[in-house]
C-alpha cells in the first residue's frame, strides 16, 4: 500500500528476540498490533525483527526515526534477564541515559507483593534483576502492567513517540489496550476510508497492469491491488480499490470515478465486468 504520511499517522513496529529470528516463536504480536493500529486509522509502514542485541535494537529505532515514523512500538526485551536489552537500545538511540524510575519501581514493587501474597513467588524482595526493569531512559513514562511485572514505557524522542511493550502476548495486549490505545485515539489523525471490489473477466493481469498503474496515480491515498485467477481457462481478476481521506462522501466520489475509468479500460481491452457472486440483478 502506498505511504500517505500527510493523511495518516505513520507507525513502525520493532519486534525484539532471537526466538523470532530462528523460527521458535511466531510473531503474533506484530500482527495483533498492526490490526489494532489499522483499526484506529494509523498506517503501519514497516515491521522489523531484530535479535537481543543493543546495537541492532538502537539501529532499528534510529532508522525508524530517520524515516519519519510518528510512533515506534517495540515488543519484547523488557524483563529481568541479561538478554532483555530493549531499553538499553532505546536509550542509545534516543541519546538518553538509563536511570532508576521511581514510579516504575513502585509498580514493580506492588506487583511482586501481590505475587508473593498469591504464592507465585517466594519473596517480594526487590532484587537487582527486578530493579533492572525500573531502569528507564531519562524522560520516559512507565506504563502499568497488570498482568506481568515489567512496565511498558512511553518516551518522546525527537519527532517520534516510542512505546516499549513486553513480549508476552497477554501483557502486551493488556498494556496496549488500557494504557496506549487511549493515547492513540487522541493523537492519531482522523481519517475515513472507502473500498470496493471489481471482478474482471477475459483480460490477463499483465495486460491490465499498465491501466491500473495509470489509475493509481490519479488520486492521493488510492490503493489498487489485482488478484488474478483462472476459471475454465479464462483470465479472471478481482481488483480491490481502497481510498483514504478526510470525508467519506469525497472518498466514495473518487472511487466512483476510478471505477468508471477501470470499467472503460477493461471494455477497451476486450474484457467484461462480472457481478460478485451472490449479487442479484
Amino acid at each position: 500500500m502506498p505511504r500517505e504520511p500527510k493523511l495518516q499517522t505513520i507507525f513502525e513496529i520493532i519486534s525484539v528476540g532471537y526466538e523470532l529470528l530462528d523460527g521458535r516463536v511466531v510473531n503474533t504480536n506484530a500482527s495483533w498490533l498492526a490490526g489494532q493500529i489499522s483499526s484506529l486509522g494509523g498506517r503501519v509502514s514497516r515491521i522489523t525483527v531484530v535479535g537481543d542485541d543493543v546495537g541492532e535494537i538502537s539501529s532499528a529505532i534510529r532508522e525508524a526515526m530517520r524515516r519519519g515514523a510518528d510512533w515506534i512500538i517495540t515488543s519484547g526485551g523488557l524483563g529481568p534477564t541479561y538478554d532483555d536489552m530493549t531499553l538499553q537500545g532505546v536509550a542509545k538511540a534516543a541519546g538518553r541515559r538509563l536511570a532508576l524510575n521511581r514510579r516504575a519501581l513502585e509498580m514493580i514493587k506492588k506487583r511482586y507483593e501481590e505475587l508473593a501474597r498469591e504464592g507465585v513467588v517466594e519473596s517480594a524482595e526487590l532484587t537487582p534483576p527486578r530493579m533492572k526493569m525500573a531502569m528507564l531512559p531519562r524522560g520516559a513514562k512507565p506504563l502499568e502492567n497488570e498482568v506481568g511485572t515489567a512496565p511498558g514505557v512511553l518516551l518522546r524522542a525527537g519527532r517520534s513517540w516510542i512505546v516499549c511493550l513486553p513480549g508476552v502476548p497477554s501483557e502486551l495486549q493488556d498494556i496496549f489496550l488500557k494504557r496506549v490505545k487511549p493515547i492513540l485515539e487522541k493523537k492519531i489523525k482522523k481519517i475515513v476510508s472507502a473500498d470496493r471490489w471489481i471482478h474482471v473477466k477475459g483480460v490477463p493481469e499483465s495486460v491490465l497492469a499498465p491501466r491500473i498503474d495509470e489509475l493509481r496515480t490519479r488520486a492521493p491515498g488510492l490503493y489498487i491491488k489485482s488478484h488474478p485467477d483462472k476459471r475454465e481457462g479464462t483470465s479472471f481478476i478481482r481488483v480491490y480499490l481502497r481510498i483514504i481521506g478526510r470525508r467519506k462522501q469525497a472518498c466514495e466520489r473518487v472511487l466512483d470515478e476510478i471505477e468508471e475509468k477501470l470499467i472503460k479500460a477493461v471494455k477497451e481491452l476486450g474484457g467484461e465486468i462480472l457481478k460478485p457472486e451472490g449479487e442479484a440483478g
